[in-house]
């Protein structure tokens, strides 16, 4: 009635020695140390536009984790020039607060519990720094 399949599927990868895979893991801590990266990119822009001393902690633990997830290579960095504005310091709080979330839930699946903290004190770190540059821009 039919006549079998004589030729390999072009579908079926499994066999392709060739193809590079990569486990969950190593996925997820590519995904992880993206998502810090990009943490720590705005980071840098808020510390030249409102520098603290908790930007700073936060920049060094950011590059560290960076740094070990990607086998020691230290994030890319760029110096940022840019006039204070507050709506653009309550933008990247609100950008950074997003990649913070982000970071969280992919840490939280990796089971990595350093990452995970440092993604969640950045979430509320950036969360109250809006608050408080929503009450300068209310009351001034």
């Amino acid at each position: 009635m039919y006549e079998p399949i004589r030729t390999k599927s072009v579908h079926t990868m499994a066999g392709t020695p060739d193809f590079p895979h990569r486990s969950r893991e190593e996925e997820l801590d590519i995904q992880l140390a993206g998502h810090l990266a990009a943490l720590l990119a705005v980071t840098d822009e808020l510390r030249a536009l409102a520098p603290s001393a908790d930007l700073d902690t936060a920049a060094s633990r950011l590059t560290e984790q960076v740094a070990r997830l990607r086998g020691g290579r230290p994030p890319a960095r760029s110096s940022v020039a840019a006039a204070i504005h507050e709506p653009h310091l309550v933008t990247l709080h609100q950008r950074a607060h997003a990649l913070a979330g982000r970071a969280l839930v992919v840490a939280a699946s990796r089971a990595d519990t350093a990452a995970a903290i440092l993604a969640a004190e950045r979430m509320d770190a950036h969360a109250s720094a809006q608050a408080g540059q929503r009450e300068l821009s209310t009351t001034g």
